[in-house]
């Protein structure tokens, strides 16, 4: 098949790769993309189609996998573009946005394939899964026989794979977040010690996780903001409380863009995001 992938950042150049190495044709559009995308596409044998009307002119299969505020936005130009092969929205989106993107990209003649990606870019077996969910899911399915990206199919219509990726994350990055917090509490009322030294008693694991969701934070908190966004909206529709969630998106927003910062840098961000300096003076 010939497979686009629009706009490859990790996890999209990953995905590429995968089914480049199963034979296929796979191609992005470099047109206003920056040189560390450039980058990733060719170190992932990615065909450069130019411009995003000609990759949409090329290529039988399209997958999106972009920030969740941007899915919208690239499902409306790839529509402008009348693409009429099969539309793969991989985005972390909730069900109903998955189903508004749906009926812009069907309405402009292509068929539409609900995705979610859990785990991170692709690499051994097993290790990252793309669940699918209405359409032609069969022919996406079949572009990643035998790579390393493992293909579920999910009985259901559009919006039923992006149910299950915002039930998941909704846990691992929400619960982060929560950590985060009240981290960040302890360390503004002065206690952060004596918090680390009750975690060590109580539950030796919970500074390390602390850690790692600083990290996480510090490189894709940026784009996990929007994922919380698309969460509690998902919640709302069905009269769930979203207000923890949305509170993660502030926790993650506060963290600002991509940084090569400690936890101690995050925290004091999410304590005082007016403050960016605290970045520099606690590293």
């Amino acid at each position: 098949m010939r497979i686009g992938v629009v706009h490859p950042g990790q996890m999209g150049a990953s995905v590429g790769a995968a089914a480049a190495a199963c034979g296929h044709e796979v191609y992005w559009a470099s047109a206003g993309r920056s040189a560390a995308s450039r980058a990733r596409a060719a170190a992932a044998g990615l065909a450069d189609a130019g411009s995003l009307a000609e990759l949409a002119g090329r290529v039988e299969v399209l997958l999106s996998i972009v920030p969740p505020d941007a899915a919208g936005a690239v499902a409306a130009e790839v529509a402008a573009h009348q693409f009429g092969g099969i539309y793969v929205d991989a985005n972390a989106v909730a069900p109903a946005t998955a189903r508004r993107i749906g009926a812009v990209v069907t309405g402009a003649g292509a068929s539409f394939v609900d995705g979610g990606i859990i785990g991170g870019p692709v690499g051994s077996p097993g290790g990252t899964r793309l669940y699918l969910a209405g359409g032609p899911l069969r022919t996406v399915a079949a572009g990643f026989d035998g790579s390393g990206l493992e293909v579920l199919e999910l009985a259901g219509p559009a919006g039923t794979a992006s149910a299950l990726k915002a039930a998941y994350a909704g846990w691992t990055k929400g619960s982060a977040a929560l950590l985060l917090a009240m981290r960040a509490l302890a360390r503004a009322e002065a206690v952060e010690p004596a918090l680390l030294a009750e975690w060590a008693r109580s539950d030796s694991d919970l500074a390390a996780r602390s850690d790692r969701a600083a990290r996480g934070a510090n490189s894709k908190g940026w784009r996990w903001a929007g994922e919380m966004d698309e969460i509690a909206a998902a919640l709302a529709t069905h009269d769930l409380p979203a207000g923890f969630h949305a509170a993660a998106a502030d926790v993650y927003r506060r963290v600002g863009p991509p940084a090569e910062h400690g936890t101690d840098a995050v925290l004091d961000l999410i304590t005082d995001p007016a403050a960016p300096a605290a970045r520099a003076s606690a590293d």
